[in-house]
């Protein structure tokens, strides 16, 4: 028999933090004091306690045993059963101990519980600021056991149609922080599951970036380096072009992380995409671009500073002086371009270009053998893609 399982008299402490820690099988395993671990065929586990309050029979949640420990759950069990035994009411005690929080207070404390597991700062950043811009103003001061369905809809409605992915990121996150809720024992369900139909249907057509034709590329780095825009700017958006690098790689990027004797640029894992580190190989007129930008430091260890000390550039910087000069184009549609002068003048193989853009592989088999990171392909590579945009009229 599976030590815990319901047998007749319930045994005090019949479980065991190792039987906690790796029991899978559907069922309720009992421990005394009405105690009893549930684990549902999801695999969720969590605490319940049955007890009979004031006559009447019933179960309180405890906990998801991620966040409550045997220990602890034994040890609030045995609180409960004694209050109830002295006429009080254990379950108003638990929530009026706890003061259910509002929804921006589980939105904060799920942030700060899952942060140290996110890939990087961004990631965790992008997960509260949604939440700051689109729910807080709506439902941030509602109780989180009293947030309905209709609220999450009144969130969402604005911006599904005109923001599709970002709405999709705000419903999931308001759903994280409810399964929360629901672990915590304040409610049972979760409004973010809401009927899809009470939503209209997305169009799911990616939306893709603005991109020049590969030959026209040299003639923007030309407008840009005769427009009045700032030094750091300027060279901030050829040293991207010339890398294929994403704009926060590049706008980010910090004097420690160049080789300037190895010509090779490294770029930690926290700001790559793929959360991996990346070297980037550096073309004679890159390292010229980076002694240029040495003359600009401002002692922040930013290659390419900001106007303000300390700050880097930031993406709207880059596309706006894009668009003024005339050229209809996004910052990240310079990698596209990359991309199709790779495909149509080289004859590269696929592999090289894709690393060069630090793009992830998608076939986990292909994956497990790839272990180069065809740093001196791409270094040839990327020296073509500079020589084209050198000799180009």
């Amino acid at each position: 028999m599976v030590k815990g399982k319901k047998a007749g008299r319930h045994p005090e402490k019949a479980l065991s933090a190792a039987f906690v820690r790796t029991v899978t099988e559907p069922g309720k395993y009992f421990d005394g004091h009405g105690l009893f671990l549930k684990v549902d065929k999801s695999g969720a586990r969590r605490w319940v306690q049955r007890i009979n309050i004031r006559g009447k029979r019933t179960e309180m949640g405890l906990g998801s045993v991620s966040l409550v420990s045997l220990a602890e759950a034994r040890e609030v069990a045995v609180e409960n059963r004694k209050l109830a035994r002295a006429g009080g009411d254990p379950l108003r005690s638990k929530h009026e101990a706890e003061a259910i929080l509002t929804f921006e207070e589980a939105a904060r404390k799920v942030h700060e519980i899952h942060k140290p597991s996110w890939r990087n700062v961004k990631h965790a950043a992008q997960f509260i600021s949604t939440l700051e811009t689109y729910t807080f103003p709506r439902i941030g001061r509602i109780k989180v056991a009293d947030v309905s369905s209709a609220d999450v809809l009144a969130v969402l409605q604005p911006i599904w149609l005109e923001k599709p992915e970002t709405a999709r990121r705000v419903k999931q996150r308001i759903g994280m922080i409810m399964k929360w809720a629901v672990a915590q024992g304040w409610r049972q369900d979760n409004p973010a599951d809401a009927d899809p139909q009470a939503l209209p249907k997305q169009n799911r057509i990616p939306k893709h970036r603005l991109s020049l034709p590969y030959n026209e590329v040299a003639g923007c780095i030309e407008t840009v380096k005769a427009s009045g825009a700032g030094e750091s700017t300027k060279l901030a958006l050829e040293f991207l072009i010339l890398t294929a690098c994403r704009s926060g790689e590049v706008r980010l990027a910090h004097w420690d992380e160049i080789n300037l004797d190895k010509a090779e640029w490294t770029i930690p894992a926290e700001r790559m995409k793929a959360g991996r580190e990346h070297r980037v190989p550096l073309s004679d007129r890159c390292i010229e671009i980076l002694l240029s930008a040495q003359k600009l430091a401002d002692g922040s260890n930013l290659v390419f500073p900001g106007t303000r000390f300390g700050k880097p550039l930031s993406d709207m910087t880059l596309s706006k002086l894009v668009k003024e000069l005339g050229f209809k184009a996004d910052v990240h549609g310079f990698r596209t371009s990359f991309k199709t002068w790779a495909q149509e003048r080289t004859n590269v193989a696929r592999e090289v270009s894709e690393m060069v853009l630090a793009h992830t592989i998608q076939n986990k088999a292909e994956a497990a053998y790839a272990r180069s990171d065809l740093f001196e392909k791409r270094r040839e590579l990327l020296n073509g893609w500079n020589s084209y945009l050198d000799t180009s009229d």
